[in-house]
């Protein structure tokens, strides 16, 4: 049984979730969240009839801090963490992944993400392409996903997909939309990701930003719609020289203008930027396009 964990980040519902499911050799959890969210993630945990230290298996999609943040707390209470091997370092010795989101959050790093530390070698598990993982009477199968992120990792438990980011982000019933955070938004690796989730057989997804889809075609195209729409967007300022501080307001201006023709109200608008805040975006895809310029 899987058990969807609103884990109410910044004092907001829907915005990230973690995902218990229950096994013959007990609770596992797909996502930590941020460590910001740890007491929300033990209350949700409690709530289901398990303390944080029955938790003794965690899988998470990447090791961005709204998906892995509290994986260290996990840990310390013995559970192993499964990743995708790019992320292995990071977790190990989590100081220059903590330092570059300081150098973009500066004195907020407290308050959305709360603390960061290491976790010890022997409790890290690197997952490769296409393993298969047996927890009791559970099989999950990691399918390495990258396009949001080059350590991606969405899990498959028999027609059922955690996606964490490679999917898209939506929430009620807004549009499908792509985060684009820096540093390595690759939109090639993207596609051919969302190319294998096609060819898995699947009745539904569950994305971390937030909700259960179950119209997996029509929800796959209009993120692709949405993805190139807006990269394409971010592409005609770049060759006009834009800085990205400029930039910013007028492409949330744009993405909140999209929302609102679908009838979105404000408080929805509002999840949509905390789940994905519009100046991520704006980064990471003029850096593609910078990347992609340089290589010519």
């Amino acid at each position: 049984m899987i058990k969807v964990l609103d884990l109410n980040f910044q004092e907001t519902g829907q915005t990230i979730a973690s995902f218990l499911i229950e096994t013959s050799i007990g609770p596992i959890l797909i996502e930590s969240g941020p460590y910001s969210s740890f007491e929300n993630l033990k209350q949700k945990i409690g709530e289901n009839g398990y303390s944080i230290e029955d938790v003794q298996h965690v899988l998470i999609t990447h090791i961005h801090l709204d998906h892995a943040g509290a994986a260290w707390a996990l840990a310390q209470h013995g559970a192993k963490i499964y990743l995708h091997p790019f992320g292995e370092k990071h977790m190990a010795d989590p100081t220059r992944l903590w330092n570059s989101a300081k150098l973009i959050y500066g004195d907020d790093m407290e308050r959305l993400w709360g603390d960061m530390q290491a976790i010890d070698q022997e409790n890290l598990e690197i997952v490769s392409h296409g393993e298969r993982l047996i927890f009791g009477d559970v099989e999950i199968t990691g399918w390495h996903t990258p396009g949001h992120a080059k350590h991606h990792i969405a899990w498959q438990l028999n027609d059922v997909l955690f996606s964490g980011d490679v999917a898209g982000v939506k929430i009620n019933d807004g549009p499908v939309v792509p985060p684009c955070p820096p540093p390595d938004i690759d939109l090639e690796a993207w596609e051919e990701s969302l190319t294998l989730i096609k060819g898995l057989d699947l009745k539904r997804i569950y994305l971390t930003h937030f909700g259960i889809i179950e119209n997996i075609v029509d929800h796959l195209a209009e993120l692709e719609h949405n993805l190139s729409g807006w990269s394409m967007w971010i592409k005609d300022k770049f060759e006009l020289n834009r800085d990205v501080e400029s930039l910013v307001p007028e492409f949330q201006a744009f993405t909140t203008a999209q929302m609102k023709d679908q009838g979105l109200d404000d408080h929805t608008i509002r999840q949509y930027e905390i789940a994905n805040p519009s100046w991520m975006s704006v980064v990471g895809l003029m850096r593609y396009w910078k990347i992609k310029k340089e290589k010519g």
